[in-house]
């Protein structure tokens, strides 16, 4: 349940012209045909699976005693280093449908290239004179002189939850973009120095730094409206749900105006979220993996409430439903995830 990306679809709202693949154009017309490929896009549930799959979560619903749930919480950090220890770099594969996806990652896709300098430089200065006072293992390195990793690039990306970067290494393999400059943060310190032993790591390009994302006091190595774009992919599932809302709006204060934040994750119903059995549960909707990690099924409106607290602007919000097939043990399995874009307002 928790690798839920592999061979994702989607091809909606491009902003510029990726030659790439397109994804999400195989659709199952005649259910006999359903073994004859490995994955169909866009499938429609009947509404006896969507009742079928509330009656199988409503099941399985019964939270864990709270003393429980504040083991796996207080113990998450321990649970994710524990993971990337087992998996390194072997669990997920090189994200590449990000560019079909996401074309603000790519080369020439820039949202805020020749964006309002005067306005993010603003923006920076008052930044700068705020964190004088701020304390931390970033702020000396951000905020002396205003110098910090990337200030003098033109394009600044960042991925939150990066693993062991299957989403930095394509971007920076495929944006050759010499302005382009990529931050990434893991809140598991096991894999943001598998991030730095990668022989693709560029210091010159990329910061990779330890973070967790629910801890909204911490300080990021970069001024608040400095960020093109932020990334979050099969992230902020990972959060207990109060911890989501003041996560978001945290993130959103780093973007420029006009900035983008782009997140893929879990949708509600998702097959991962049919297979939990009963003593997994912690909240509505909310899970432990057998590992000790944790991980929650959105809904689009839940995320559209997430983004417009946090003050950005819908751009896309897509529920991506699709049937994947095992072939040789005549299998079918049922993927949910959404898709979301929302952005700072522009100046």
């Amino acid at each position: 349940g928790l690798c839920g990306e592999a061979g994702l679809t989607l091809s909606d709202s491009s902003t510029c012209d990726v030659k790439r693949p397109q994804f999400g154009t195989r659709f199952l017309t005649d259910p006999r045909q359903v073994f004859q490929h490995n994955a169909w896009d866009n499938v429609e549930w009947t509404d006896e699976q969507e009742a079928t799959a509330k009656k199988k979560v409503l099941e399985n619903s019964q939270p864990l005693p709270p003393e429980k749930q504040e083991e796996y919480d207080s113990r998450a950090n321990e649970y994710w280093n524990g993971f990337y220890t087992i998996h390194e770099n072997r669990f997920f594969k090189d994200r590449h449908w990000l560019f079909t996806e996401f074309p603000e990652l790519a080369p020439q896709c820039s949202l805020n290239h020749e964006s309002h300098p005067g306005a993010s430089g603003a923006v920076e200065s008052q930044q700068n004179s705020q964190d004088g006072e701020q304390s931390g293992e970033h702020a000396a390195l951000s905020h002396t002189d205003g110098d910090f990793p990337g200030s003098s690039a033109t394009y600044r990306i960042l991925e939150v939850g990066c693993g062991v970067g299957n989403t930095v290494f394509p971007i920076l393999k495929t944006n050759n973009d010499p302005g382009l400059f990529v931050y990434c943060c893991d809140f598991s310190s096991t894999a943001v120095e598998l991030v730095k032993s990668n022989p693709e790591y560029d210091p010159g390009r990329c910061y990779a730094f330890v973070h967790d994302l629910s801890d909204v006091e911490a300080n990021y190595p970069i001024p608040d409206g400095t960020l093109d774009v932020i990334v979050l992919i099969f992230v902020l599932s990972a959060l207990h749900p109060k911890k989501m809302q003041a996560s978001i709006s945290r993130l959103a204060r780093l973007l420029k105006p006009g900035g983008v934040m782009l997140l893929r994750d879990y949708g509600r119903y998702d097959m991962a979220q049919l297979r939990f059995k009963k003593g997994r549960c912690l909240a509505e909707n909310f899970y432990v993996r057998g590992d000790g990690t944790q991980v929650y099924f959105f809904t689009q409106d839940e995320l559209h409430e997430l983004f417009t607290q946090a003050k950005l602007e819908k751009v896309q919000n897509l529920v991506d439903r699709r049937l994947q097939v095992n072939r040789g043990k005549q299998l079918t399995m049922y993927r949910v995830w959404i898709q979301c874009k929302y952005r700072q307002a522009p100046v």
